[in-house]
C-alpha cells in the first residue's frame, strides 16, 4: 500500500471542515420550508466547486497523480450518489414526506452515509494493509453488485419494492408506537403519557438501512481508483455533502435517467475487473493494469452515453404515447 497524503493535521482539518459544513446544513434545514430552485442551485454550485478547488490544491501540493485519482474517485462516488438520490426519492414518495421537511430527511441520510462509509473505509484500509487479497475481495463485491444492479435495471425490480416493508422499519414499529402524522422535524413526541415515534423517524431509519447497501458498493469502488484512505474519505465526503441540494435540482431529471442503473452496473463491473487485474499483477507481473486516466475516461464515457440513451428512450416513449 502506497504512502497516504493524509497527515494527522490534514485529517484533523478535513474532519473539522466537514463537521462545520454539516452544522451549517442543519442550521439551514432547522426551519422547515420548501426548497426553491434558486436555493438548491446555489448550494449545488457551491458543493461542486469545493472538490474542484480541493483537486487543484492536491495537484499543486502533491502532484497530478493524486489529483487525478481524487477527481476520478469523486466522479465515481458522485455517480453512485445520484443513484442513492433516486432511492431517497422513492422513500420520500413511499412515506408521503411533506415537502417542507424533505431536506431534513436527506440530511439525516447524508450523515448516516458519511458515518457508515467512514467505518467501511477504515475496514478497507485494514484489509489492504493485511495483503493484496483484499483487491480480489473488493473486485468480487463490485462484480456481484454490478450483476445485481443490472438485473434490477432490466427487470425494473428496484422501483417496485415496498420500501416501507424494510425489516428495519417493521422492527422499529414493533418496538414503539408511531404517530399518524408528521410533527415538523421532530423524530419523537410524547403522546398519551408515553414516547412515540413520528413517521419522520421511520423514514430516517429506512434511509439508514439503504445507506448500508450503498456503502458496500461505494467504498470498494473508490478503493479501485486509489489505495489512499484519505483520498477515499475525501471523495466520499465531497460526493455526499451536496446531495441535499442536488436532490431538489435533479428531482425531475432523476426519473428521466432510465438507463442510469445500466451505466452504474457497467462502471462497477469495470472497476471490479480493474481490481482483479491489480491483484493478479501483484502475483504475475505480466498481467496488465488499468491506468487511472483510462479509468476516468471510461467512467465519463459511460455516464455521457447513458444520459443520451436515457433522453432518447424518453423521447421515443413520448412519441409512441402521442401516436396512441
Amino acid at each position: 500500500m502506497s504512502e497516504s497524503v493524509g497527515s494527522p493535521g490534514l485529517w484533523a482539518v478535513s474532519i473539522a471542515v466537514l463537521l462545520a459544513l454539516l452544522v451549517a446544513d442543519f442550521a439551514v434545514t432547522r426551519k422547515p420550508h420548501e426548497v426553491s430552485m434558486r436555493e438548491a442551485a446555489g448550494w449545488s454550485v457551491f458543493y461542486l466547486a469545493l472538490p474542484v478547488v480541493f483537486g487543484l490544491w492536491l495537484w499543486l501540493e502533491f502532484g497530478g497523480g493524486q489529483a487525478i485519482e481524487f477527481m476520478t474517485g469523486f466522479v465515481v462516488e458522485k455517480s453512485l450518489s445520484v443513484d442513492n438520490l433516486f432511492v431517497f426519492m422513492l422513500l420520500l414518495a413511499a412515506f408521503a414526506v411533506p415537502s417542507v421537511v424533505q431536506q431534513r430527511v436527506l440530511l439525516y441520510g447524508i450523515v448516516g452515509a458519511l458515518v457508515l462509509r467512514g467505518v467501511f473505509i477504515a475496514a478497507g484500509a485494514a484489509m489492504l494493509s493485511a495483503g493484496t487479497w483484499a483487491f480480489l475481495v473488493f473486485g468480487a463485491i463490485l462484480l456481484a453488485s454490478a450483476v445485481k444492479i443490472l438485473h434490477e435495471a432490466m427487470s425494473g425490480g428496484s422501483a417496485e419494492k415496498d420500501l416501507s416493508q424494510l425489516r428495519s422499519v417493521r422492527f422499529l414499529r414493533r418496538l414503539m408506537p408511531v404517530t399518524d402524522d408528521y410533527r415538523g422535524t421532530r423524530l419523537t413526541v410524547r403522546e398519551h403519557g408515553r414516547r412515540a415515534l413520528t413517521p419522520l423517524a421511520v423514514v430516517v431509519v429506512a434511509v439508514f438501512a439503504t445507506d448500508v447497501v450503498f456503502a458496500v458498493d461505494s467504498v470498494p469502488a473508490v478503493y479501485g481508483i486509489t489505495e489512499d484512505p484519505y483520498l477515499v474519505f475525501a471523495t466520499n465526503a465531497f460526493a455526499l455533502l451536496g446531495l441535499r441540494a442536488l436532490y431538489f435540482v435533479l428531482h425531475a431529471a432523476l426519473a428521466k435517467l432510465v438507463h442510469l442503473n445500466h451505466g452504474l452496473a457497467i462502471i462497477l463491473a469495470f472497476i471490479g475487473v480493474k481490481l482483479v487485474l491489480h491483484w493478479a499483477h501483484g502475483i504475475w507481473p505480466s498481467v496488465p493494469q488499468v491506468p487511472t486516466p483510462v479509468s476516468l475516461g471510461v467512467i465519463i464515457a459511460v455516464l455521457v452515453t447513458v444520459s443520451f440513451t436515457s433522453l432518447y428512450a424518453r423521447r421515443r416513449e413520448a412519441a409512441r404515447t402521442a401516436k396512441e
